[in-house]
């Protein structure tokens, strides 16, 4: 690579081309070649130009080659680069150093690596920018490993490295999240006396918080004297990728605080943080400031907007962003389908998906989602067809999907078609495919078939897999063989949250005690947090295996308590007869200023019912509106219906059955039938018998009585 003085061949030609060449002829030639190559470059001819340097037998200026290789670099042309190092090697004895090292630079930013070493070890004598040109070519061409090599063996050789050093081997460290010799290299800077180097300190802080260390990372931000925008930058870019988007907020206040003038990125970054904690405020004030500063015109500032205000649920604001002239590209039309479909407006976003000039196989999966997530099964049938008729991009994604919609639908012999097709057009092997196929059939009913697949996946299945398998056998009743299939699990994978829950619901629902005390004991042997979502399935097993005293003991052992877990104990304590405990929870509940809600209130009502509580019974259902903020649903209707039929509170029952806000369902008017019979109420008992024959005139109902009553 190095041709000149480090090759013999090419030193005998240029001393043959020295004596042919007198020097004022050689003075002359070079002059007028060189007006040839700038005319050559002015006009955008680089090629030429180069091609005229390559085949004049003459050296030129320094600058010129400087000239030539900063062309060269922008515009990727790695041939012409070849061509201007070799000449520039071929005719000058002792070519300086910073132009051999702005060769380096080229085929770096080239992606020529191997040109670059060559160069690199051709050269009799290398300076520090030699280096820094090599670690900074590695460092672009994602070597780092390399680049930290490089460095390393510059520091061994006592080269001095400077801030361009530095930099890169940050910038390697973070790519492999080498936290270690980050804090190596934060040492050397500190020693070499760079502190107070903006661009250096900007560095570090990204070198932290790429390695998941936002203390350090916000600790060497905080040192920062006068910290510019992209150090405002990283820190909340940093603070968004760790998921601690209050922070990232918080930052961005600050910096518009301290006057700093936000770049795109961060705006858009800050909007991002306020879309994922749904901080509608906040969001409405950064979009106050890209209206004040005039970036809205900016595509990438309008999307995160737009995604804004649809993760917040304000489409009307979104959509007036999204109807100004420069906002509507495919990415915001699908963003805009994506959130009528999130609230359950379906008819609006197909309407918005049929106005689409042009749609990317997302926008259709988004669309497809939408009817999913709504459970509008027949259209997302329907829009399946549509698709496969006007669009042949189909992805994993829209496969799965489909197996979504077959379940849904409970349509086996569909989702065996998905399947067909499946294997025809090489999915097959797809983990996400063949865990959607997994759950199609078994919401399908179809376990065998699960059961068949899940073993065909054997190469390739994961946790969710075998998940998928034990919900199919759970929600059909299959305990035994979905305890057996947990055992063996775990020779292959570890169980998660989610496949506890699932086999504690098993077991709460087939009374499955032992089972289900030996998954809690597994949990506590084997380390698995017991959280408050696997307590209230243990509360909620142990209750319904007659075994409250154990519910109590996971209950109570519980550091924090939602409203669930409350839920869980109160309903065990009504499902084992013990309503007085029941209403002794919901007490204790107030005191710890837990908010009850509807499933609360019906476990209150029911103990009610099992303690003939009338009174008090009234009491919570008359105060779930007025001070809870509940409103009654057909449950609590019902129980109270049951407490007031139970205990023979005839007045009552006939004031409330007559007052409720809807017609009363034929249960509740049987109920009431038998209610008024037990107890000789003739008149409520002859109103509950025609409103059953009138809701079903085909079976007459009868009212009649041994003797007469009232």
């Amino acid at each position: 690579m190095f041709h000149g003085s480090m090759n013999a061949a090419s030193a005998v030609n240029r001393v043959l081309r020295n004596k042919i060449h007198k020097p004022r002829t050689l003075q002359s030639n070079a002059e007028e070649l060189t007006n040839s190559i700038l005319a050559n470059l002015n006009s955008g001819h680089l090629r030429k130009a180069v091609s005229i340097l390559f085949n004049s037998p003459v050296p030129f200026s320094f600058s010129l080659y400087a000239h030539l290789f900063q062309l060269c670099t922008a515009r990727q042309a790695i041939v012409e680069a070849r061509k201007v190092e070799s000449h520039l090697v071929s005719f000058c004895p002792n070519p300086p150093l910073f132009l051999l090292n702005r060769a380096i630079e080229t085929y770096g930013r080239c992606g020529c690596l191997r040109d670059a070493r060559e160069l690199f070890d051709e050269m009799p004598r290398r300076d520090g920018g030699s280096w820094n040109a090599m670690i900074t070519a590695y460092t672009q061409c994602g070597c780092p490993e390399k680049a930290l090599g490089m460095f390393l063996r510059m520091n061994r050789l006592g080269v001095s490295a400077n801030e361009v050093t530095f930099a890169s081997a940050l910038g390697s460290c973070a790519a492999l999240l080498a936290i270690v010799l980050s804090r190596q290299i934060h040492g050397m800077i500190v020693k070499c006396g760079f502190t107070g180097n903006v661009i250096l300190e900007s560095s570090l802080v990204d070198v932290y918080g790429k390695c998941r260390v936002m203390s350090d990372a916000r600790k060497m931000f905080d040192e920062i004297q006068n910290p510019n925008a992209i150090s405002w930058n990283v820190i909340v870019r940093r603070y968004l990728e760790m998921g601690q988007e209050r922070e990232a907020v918080f930052m961005f206040s600050e910096m518009i605080r301290v006057h700093v003038k936000p770049l795109h990125f961060t705006v858009s970054n800050s909007l991002i943080a306020c879309s994922r904690i749904a901080a509608i405020l906040e969001g409405i004030q950064i979009h106050g400031l890209v209206i004040k500063t005039n970036i809205e015109e900016d595509e990438m500032v309008i999307s995160s907007l737009i995604h804004m205000y649809v993760k917040c649920g304000e489409l009307e604001s979104a959509c007036k962003i999204f109807d100004l002239p420069s906002s509507k590209n495919m990415i915001n039309w699908t963003c805009m389908v994506s959130g009528y479909s999130l609230n359950g407006r379906t008819q609006k976003a197909r309407e918005l998906f049929n106005e689409m000039p042009e749609r990317s196989v997302i926008s259709w999966n988004t669309m497809l989602s939408g009817y999913a997530r709504s459970f509008q099964w027949d259209e997302a049938l329907d829009f399946v067809f549509v698709m496969l008729k006007e669009s042949k991009d189909i992805d994993y994604v829209t496969l799965g999907l489909i197996l979504n919609v077959c379940a849904g639908l409970s349509d086996v012999e569909l989702g065996k078609q998905v399947h067909g097709f499946i294997y025809r057009h090489g999915f097959y092997s797809n983990l996400f495919v063949g865990n959607a196929l997994l759950d199609m059939y078994g919401k399908c009913g179809n376990v065998k078939s699960a059961r068949v697949w899940f073993y065909e996946m054997s190469h390739w299945r994961d946790r969710v897999s075998w998940n998928a398998l034990l919900t199919s056998y759970s929600h059909h009743g299959l305990s035994e063989v979905a305890m057996t299939m947990f055992w063996e699990m775990q020779g292959e994978t570890k169980a998660s949250k989610f496949t506890f829950g699932t086999l504690l619901s098993t077991c709460a629902n087939t009374f499955a005690l032992e089972p289900g005390r030996q998954i809690h004991g597994f949990m506590i042997r084997n380390g698995y947090e017991i959280d408050v979502v696997i307590r209230g399935a243990l509360v909620d097993m142990y209750s319904k295996c007659r075994c409250l005293e154990y519910a109590f003991k996971v209950f109570e052992e519980a550091t924090w308590r939602d409203v669930i877990l409350w839920n869980s104990m109160v309903m065990g304590c009504c499902h084992n007869r013990r309503g007085e405990v029941a209403l002794e929870l919901f007490g204790l509940m107030e005191k710890e200023g837990v908010e009850p809600d509807h499933i609360t209130f019906q476990g209150i009502l029911l103990a009610c019912v099992s303690e003939g509580r009338v009174e008090l019974g009234t009491q919570y259902f008359n105060s779930m509106n007025t001070r809870y903020c509940v409103i009654p649903r057909l449950e609590h209707y019902e129980c109270m219906i049951e407490l007031y039929s139970r205990y023979g509170f005839m007045d009552e029952l006939e004031d409330f059955v007559k007052t409720m806000p809807f017609d009363p369902t034929v249960p509740m008017l049987t109920r009431v039938f038998d209610a008024c019979r037990e107890h000789r109420y003739l008149k409520l008992g002859e109103w509950a018998a025609n409103k059953v024959n009138e809701t079903n005139p085909s079976v007459p109902f009868r009212f009649e009585f041994m003797d007469n009553g009232r």
